[in-house]
């Protein structure tokens, strides 16, 4: 069988009947007659019942023409695709992402993306809430999470990177304080918390589930402390004058990792839950924009640039259990 072979019996079977498949097909009645038995002889099956009145498939025919459906479908596909690639792509994406990722390290890579591609013009809106994307018009979206439970069928989810939250604190808080010698111990130390905007009803957010990177044992420790926020940066300042011991991305405090501004207490113990995702509602189409996008997301993001050995002054402060005595 050949594509125009596939039309034909697509064509007889949308239409009903000989002539209006020959009217769809731009062709005189004779020739569907014609070409209609000639295959039906080549494939030993009768395809369709014919009556005066109608033209039905059989069940043999029935499969034939749904097979020549989804072959149809692909011939257009690649058609499409090789077209795109003949012509400098070219359009609008619409990205939503968080306001710290987003400035931090999305900006960056979208800059040098557009740079790239000159004709593709990028509009990113940055939220700390998710939101409909197909409602409300945006291609996609780069998250810390990935969709789960019912709705993961009418998404596509790709992993761009890994990331983790780690434990970390300042210099002049260890110095002051001792750094922690077990996850127990981190309620014997002021703790700064983050109270996360967007769907969070139920959660608690003075007790950090972790695990241990050796073995990913998970433990949960409750903890408490003088300030919390729900602005991720503001704690971070907090710690950074040395006010406390906060749970943080590594994409985040990577600039104060590395330069000694920030040392992390208790390494052997990260929360797993913070990888960067594509996000973005179900399309059989996916323009090819979007593809070039997302291949160079992952590329620039694929060794976790945030990653840092950056000094191990935690390692060498003489872990204490809690506070000293005033």
């Amino acid at each position: 069988m050949d594509r125009s072979d596939l039309e034909l019996v697509l064509a007889v079977r949308d239409s009903g009947s000989l002539s209006a498949a020959a009217l769809a097909l731009d062709v005189a009645p004779p020739v569907v007659t014609k070409r209609l038995a000639a295959l039906e002889a080549k494939l030993g099956q009768r395809l369709f019942q014919r009556t005066t009145r109608r033209v039905s498939p059989t069940a043999e025919g029935e499969t034939v023409c749904e097979r020549a459906r989804v072959l149809l479908e692909g011939f257009t596909s690649l058609e499409s695709e090789l077209q795109e690639r003949k012509a400098e792509p070219t359009g609008l994406i619409r990205l939503v992402a968080t306001f710290g990722f987003g400035r931090l390290w999305l900006g960056p890579a979208l800059s040098g993306f557009q740079e790239r591609y000159p004709r593709i013009e990028i509009q990113l809106q940055l939220t700390e809430q998710l939101p409909d994307l197909a409602l409300e018009g945006f291609d996609g979206a780069i998250w810390l999470w990935s969709v789960e439970g019912r709705q993961a069928a009418q998404w596509v989810s790709r992993r761009l990177a890994r990331n983790q939250r780690v434990l970390v604190a300042s210099p002049r808080y260890i110095k002051q304080h001792g750094a922690p010698a077990s996850l127990e111990a981190l309620q014997d130390h002021a703790c700064l918390i983050v109270r996360e905007n967007g769907n969070t009803a139920g959660r608690r957010f003075d007790v950090w589930s972790l695990h241990r990177e050796r073995d990913k044992v998970p433990a949960r420790v409750r903890v408490h402390g003088p300030l919390a926020s729900n602005s991720g940066e503001l704690v971070r300042d907090w710690c950074l004058e040395g006010r406390g011991i906060m749970l943080r991305s590594l994409w985040d405090i990577a600039p104060q990792l590395a330069s000694g501004q920030l040392v992390r207490v208790l390494p052997a113990y990260s929360m797993p839950d913070a990888d960067i995702h594509w996000l973005a509602p179900y399309r059989t189409d996916q323009p090819r924009r979007i593809r070039l996008l997302i291949d160079h997301l992952a590329a620039q993001f694929q060794d976790t640039p945030w990653k840092t050995t950056g000094p191990a002054a935690a390692s060498r402060a003489a872990p204490r259990g809690s506070r000293p005595a005033p």
